[in-house]
């Protein structure tokens, strides 16, 4: 029986994939984070932003221009809390499917360690076993009487 897994390379590159997914997912869930921060900002400086109740018609208007602006801003900064979560669960499926071929070789290197150990374990019985029969055989040739047997040679 061959002792050693042959496998075990492909396992390391599975736990490296694994890890590399593992490292994009943080990865995105930071650019979550700083999405939601820059949504939060925006929010700010628009709620800060009121608009001028007295003035020209033309700082009005550029006032509700500038509003509307920051309007945009935190549009388009939800819209990028949106991608990045979208990005964020494409790459936990990533994670989940490396984690699934990780644990299927795993399952394989379990299995052939197992089998490993059913084999030794059968060689050392045989090798017992044949301690037992060849000791017996050994005091049978000499006249020696086990313990085992009464007057008439039979096993008790």
């Amino acid at each position: 029986m061959n002792r050693i897994f042959r496998l075990t390379p492909v396992l390391r590159a599975r736990k490296a994939q694994e890890d590399a997914a593992r490292g994009e997912v943080i990865q995105s869930r930071q650019e979550i984070r700083e999405a939601q921060a820059l949504v939060k900002r925006r929010q700010l400086d628009l709620v800060g932003q009121d608009a001028p109740s007295e003035g020209s018609a033309r700082a009005m208007v550029a006032a509700l221009v500038a509003r509307q602006s920051l309007a945009a801003g935190v549009f388009g900064a939800q819209r990028m809390v949106n991608d990045a979560e979208e990005v964020e669960r494409e790459k936990m499926a990533a994670l989940t499917d490396a984690a699934k071929r990780r644990r299927a070789v795993e399952m394989l290197s379990e299995r052939h360690a197992d089998m490993v150990k059913a084999h030794d374990l059968r060689t050392d019985q045989a090798n017992l076993d044949e301690l037992a029969v060849t000791s017996k055989a050994r005091n049978a040739a000499r006249g020696v009487e086990t313990p085992s047997s009464d007057e008439n040679g039979r096993d008790a």
